[in-house]
């Protein structure tokens, strides 16, 4: 168990020190706006669709 601790200990702890130095910022996003779920996740339809918007990609019937 050591092993995966230390990992997340480095990694937390870079981030800190990115987050300290200014190099990145760390920000909320809800889960509304997480555009990776439409990937991972099974979505309800609206959900899926406004997603979609937001990756840009059209839906191929609408043109019909």
């Amino acid at each position: 168990m050591h092993g995966r601790c230390k990992h997340i200990d480095v990694r937390y702890h870079f981030l800190r020190d990115l987050t300290k130095e200014g190099v990145v910022e760390l920000n909320h996003c809800s889960s509304i706006d997480q555009v990776a779920d439409i990937m991972t996740k099974p979505l309800k339809l609206e959900t899926f669709c406004n997603l979609r918007d937001k990756l840009g990609v059209s839906d191929i019937h609408s043109f019909e």
